[in-house]
């Protein structure tokens, strides 16, 4: 049986209220639009329930770590390296990033800094290195290069899809009858607004037609 592909005009059309309340820009069409391509580049097939619910969460994921621009943002959502880094240290230094022990964003022996970047908010040089293997793209040379929507839009999904980032994969928590929209959040980041990001990802469920 052949499964039915995304009617987009229906699916932009419902996302628009949900989540995007009302207004979607071309910017964020554009950067929806790399993500279904890329999804269903990459599995083959977008029309499958449990599939278009993993595609949900993809979509929401980038919908939370963009603020809702669905381009590839540096933290801070800073225009350079420079200002992310100058932000980051000010919030380090006022005592706002109680989690963080070591600040990771300061430009190491080689100049290079390893901020947060990308659809997905890719830090430290590990899973810079570790999404250069699964991307093909030297981000280690050019961590730079997460910026690039082809590239982002690569290691957001194959970053949820293998376990590249925490060891929590999107097959974990979502299969025929199974569906943990919170637990997920796993997937990037602990509990960290489990419940804000599910949310997100029941709405372009909903625009999915799921």
């Amino acid at each position: 049986m052949v499964s039915k592909a995304i009617d987009r005009p229906s699916f932009f059309a419902r996302a628009r209220q949900k989540p995007f309340r009302g207004r979607l820009t071309q910017r964020q069409v554009e950067g929806v639009s790399a993500i279904l391509d890329g999804w269903r580049q990459r599995t083959g097939d977008d029309g499958a329930e449990a599939g278009r619910r993993e595609l949900a969460y993809v979509l929401a994921t980038a919908f939370h770590e963009t603020a809702a621009t669905m381009q590839p943002v540096r933290e801070t959502l800073a225009r350079t390296d420079a200002d992310a880094i100058r932000k980051l240290d000010a919030a380090f230094a006022a005592g706002r990033l109680g989690s963080v022990r070591t600040p990771y964003w300061r430009r190491d022996g080689e100049g290079k800094c390893w901020l947060g970047r990308g659809l997905v908010q890719l830090t430290h040089r590990r899973n810079y290195e570790v999404m250069s293997e699964v991307t093909g793209v030297d981000l280690v040379a050019d961590p730079g290069r997460a910026m690039e929507m082809d590239v982002s839009v690569a290691i957001l999904i194959e970053g949820m899809r293998r376990g590249s980032f925490t060891g929590h994969r999107l097959e974990d928590y979502f299969g025929p009858g199974r569906e943990d929209w919170v637990g997920a959040r796993r997937i990037i980041n602990g509990r960290d607004r489990a419940d804000l990001v599910a949310g997100h990802a029941r709405e372009f469920a909903r625009a999915l037609g799921c």
